[in-house]
């Protein structure tokens, strides 16, 4: 999700919700029965409270986010499937290469989608709920994009809207160590370090309120960020980690009031 705007709940109770594409098919099956083994035994992460995983019914896993590897430590570490949303470019690829990308992000658990203010992140909520109508669980990140200088960034309200809106449990989760063996512009990642992921207790938010109250999303999310911290140990920034803007039109909306999703 990108650092603009929340958007308006969609109210359209006469419409049934669109099946989720969650049967991965053949190359999601072998990722799950050889990319995890796999990578556990050679990352050898470190896994705590995995018994606080709800082994069905919808979740929402709420991560820190410190590495692009993050997205791989957390289905590797969960004792059941998890799906989040990756960039809609890295399914898009040309040539051979272009289809191994595409295939190892379908075999982790990926699901395409174009990012973006607007429609884009309306249809990105709508994806999301759909994952978790179906029962699924999905991995989100509330700071939005990953901290570069390791500290806890305030938390956007998008996920606590979900959360509201489909009465899923939030399984908060912290990452500890994946920005050293992959920090942000290195290619492969390291195996000199080991990873540590902790997943903390179900959250039950409903007693917030609605997920149309503004008041509900943000003491909500204020929760998640609060047992996120306590799981990752990060120093607090105390601010929101905000996307430089690219040109002019960017900086009049940054600073423009908002809510923070």
């Amino acid at each position: 999700m990108t650092s603009e705007e929340t958007p308006e709940p969609r109210e359209d109770e006469n419409t049934a919700p669109e099946p989720a594409t969650v049967h991965m098919g053949i190359t999601y099956a072998l990722g799950r029965v050889v990319i995890t083994p796999l990578a556990r035994l050679v990352y050898r992460p470190h896994i705590e409270g995995r018994a606080n995983v709800p082994k069905s019914g919808p979740v929402i896993f709420a991560s820190n986010h410190l590495s692009f590897i993050d997205s791989i430590a957390i289905p590797v570490a969960a004792p059941r499937p998890v799906h989040f949303l990756a960039k809609a470019s890295y399914f898009e690829g040309p040539g051979f290469s272009g289809w191994a990308q595409r295939e190892f992000f379908t075999a982790i658990g990926a699901i395409p989608v174009q990012r973006g203010a607007g429609q884009a992140a309306l249809d990105a909520l709508d994806q999301q709920r759909r994952l978790l109508d179906s029962g699924s669980a999905v991995a989100l990140y509330p700071e939005g994009t990953r901290s570069l200088d390791g500290r806890l960034y305030k938390g956007r309200t998008g996920v606590a809207f979900l959360a509201l809106q489909t009465g899923a449990p939030v399984v908060p989760v912290g990452l500890i160590g994946t920005d050293k063996v992959m920090p942000v512009g290195q290619r492969m990642p390291s195996l000199k370090h080991r990873i540590t992921v902790r997943f903390g207790e179900p959250l039950d938010l409903a007693h917030h309120g609605p997920a149309t109250s503004g008041r509900a999303r943000r003491l909500a999310t204020d929760d998640i960020m609060s047992a996120i911290h306590a799981l990752s140990g990060q120093e607090l920034a105390g601010a929101y980690n905000e996307v430089p803007p690219h040109g002019a039109i960017d900086r009049i909306k940054q600073a423009l009031p908002h809510e923070r999703r």
